[in-house]
């Protein structure tokens, strides 16, 4: 019986040789998170983004500035209207009558009722 435990125990050892044999390893292949096309649509709408971006950030600067130049074109409307306004008001002063008779008269002119017309509108 000894001898039989023997083999059994051989038996048994040649048996997880065979089982420990190297064995092929399997190779798994990890599938990418995201596939070619979906990295390129990604990258296509990243850059449509930054283009969007770009547009809307240059229209402002475009917007901002021409609101710049239209108030210094108001400011100076303004000026331009105050000025007028000041001559207008100087005009009005410097044509009153006495003020015409005035310098006629330092000019040695007079008034002669014999030569004087009435024109009708």
């Amino acid at each position: 019986m000894g001898n039989l435990a023997y083999k059994i125990n051989q038996t048994h050892k040649y048996q997880e040789e065979i089982n420990h044999s190297p064995k092929k390893k399997v190779v798994t292949t990890r599938k990418a998170r995201f596939t070619l096309g979906e990295k390129c649509l990604g990258l296509l709408f990243a850059a449509a983004v930054m283009f969007g971006a770009t547009e809307i950030i240059s229209n402002q600067i475009a917007i901002y500035t021409t609101n710049i130049e239209i108030q210094k074109v108001e400011t100076a409307i303004d000026g331009q209207i105050k000025q007028n306004n000041d001559l207008y008001v100087q005009v009005k002063e410097l044509s009153t009558y006495e003020r015409i008779w005035g310098k006629a008269q330092e000019l040695g002119l007079f008034l002669n009722e014999d030569n004087v017309k009435v024109v009708v509108d």
